[in-house]
């Protein structure tokens, strides 16, 4: 028989939401098959939580509940897509907007959830009076550190406690496409008005404004590490990390979004299992954050082909799978995220890579009518058929003082 951990570890989780170093329930004999399980009961076999981010618009309608009906059944942790980004937060300088991202909290509660809060400090979705303010010389550069402080110390605070881990500083540094050289560089915002002293400030306003909960570096194209060179964006973050660290910034964790796409191959679940394992060595806490996987829309998929669509459809199921093994192989991986569960909300499908020549979308692991897709269906046997010895208790991880 399988086993799933007792419906009372809902009441462990809620009474450590503060500690967050959430021992594993006494589990209990499930008599449903592996595949009638959901992941969420699956992955808290491994002691890993299994989420998802929310389109909160999405999971108020009524008229469509099987969003919400699956975000409730499917995953222990869930993400805000967007209500706690800086710019529905703050829309007018010194005028918060709570409503939505309280609602945010609210679903999770409801859900008996832990909560990945996201984000705190990015270069997008900035408010107009931020950015506009910086560009005109209206805001100094002193005035806007301590803005930045600001909205750290008034998010961080309204949700200490209920916050299991924040995506602290998102994306501060380079891709090897982005510059001509291929060399990886902080870049941005914040790195261009405060240079890269941001980073650590950040960590350690998070840290007083909330002592317990788990604090992130967040980044994209870090599942693998290349040659070690300069071009090799892995290897950068892992530096940075490890320099910081030394200097006693509060880093705890660091978040691979995991963002692929069938157009570039297929990764290897060793290759993550040991970039992870990498990142571990240094002290911290490992996390996907924003696992999706996308493919190109070729006239085949368009026409509905089935040699194009089954291929895409391995594809994708590969991917997801060597995501979601390599996080199970590195004891550290404490969350594994989709940025989005179903086609039809997707972002990939709801910006320009869904529309236009070389779109890519269908990244989800349910269709647009909430089909599961056979992406949903490799993640669950997975998660069912991976075991001691190879896959083993979580080790819990602590704030850093």
């Amino acid at each position: 028989m399988m086993v799933k951990r007792s419906l009372g570890i809902w009441g462990i989780a809620a009474a450590l939401v503060g500690v967050f170093a959430i021992a594993p329930a006494v589990a209990t004999v499930n008599e449903k098959t592996p595949s009638e399980q959901t992941l969420r009961s699956l992955a808290l076999r491994h002691g890993l939580y299994l989420g998802t981010a929310v389109d909160l618009s999405a999971a108020k309608k009524t008229d469509e509940p099987r969003y919400s009906q699956i975000i409730a059944s499917q995953f222990s942790t869930i993400t805000a897509e967007n209500v706690m980004k800086w710019d529905a937060l703050e829309p007018e300088r010194g005028k918060y907007t709570w409503a939505a991202a309280d609602a945010f909290m609210s679903l999770a509660a409801d859900n008996h959830q832990l909560v990945r809060g996201h984000v705190l400090v990015w270069h997008n979705q900035l408010p107009c009076w931020l950015t506009e303010g910086v560009a005109t010389g209206t805001i100094t550069r002193d005035e806007l550190r301590e803005i930045l402080k600001k909205h750290i110390t008034t998010v961080v605070k309204r949700y200490r406690g209920r916050i299991w881990q924040w995506d602290v500083v998102n994306e501060a540094v380079s891709d090897s496409r982005d510059d001509a050289d291929g060399v990886i560089r902080y870049k941005q915002f914040w790195y261009q008005h405060l240079g890269e002293e941001y980073i650590a400030d950040a960590f350690r306003w998070a840290r007083a404004a909330d002592p317990k909960a788990l604090l992130f570096y967040n980044d994209y194209n870090i599942e693998a590490f290349g040659d070690g060179s300069a071009k090799d964006k892995t290897q950068f973050v892992h530096t940075m990390v490890k320099n910081l660290r030394v200097k006693g910034v509060p880093i705890d964790g660091i978040g691979s979004q995991g963002h692929l796409s069938t157009r570039y191959g297929n990764y290897d679940a060793f290759q993550i299992a040991e970039t992870l394992d990498r990142f571990a060595s240094l002290g911290v806490a490992t996390a996907i954050t924003e696992a999706d996987v996308r493919s190109p829309i070729t006239e085949g998929v368009k026409q509905g082909l089935s040699d194009d669509v089954n291929a895409m459809v391995h594809a994708q199921a590969a991917n997801y799978s060597a995501l979601l093994r390599g996080c199970l192989g590195s004891r550290k991986c404490l969350s594994f995220t989709l940025w989005g569960f179903d086609d039809k909300h997707h972002w990939t499908t709801i910006t320009d890579l869904g529309r236009g020549r070389g779109a890519e979308s269908m990244a989800g692991i349910y269709d647009a009518g909430y089909r599961p897709k056979q992406a949903f269906t490799a993640m669950k046997a997975d998660l069912a058929f991976s075991g001691a010895p190879y896959v083993q208790n979580r080790l819990p991880q602590k704030p850093m003082p």
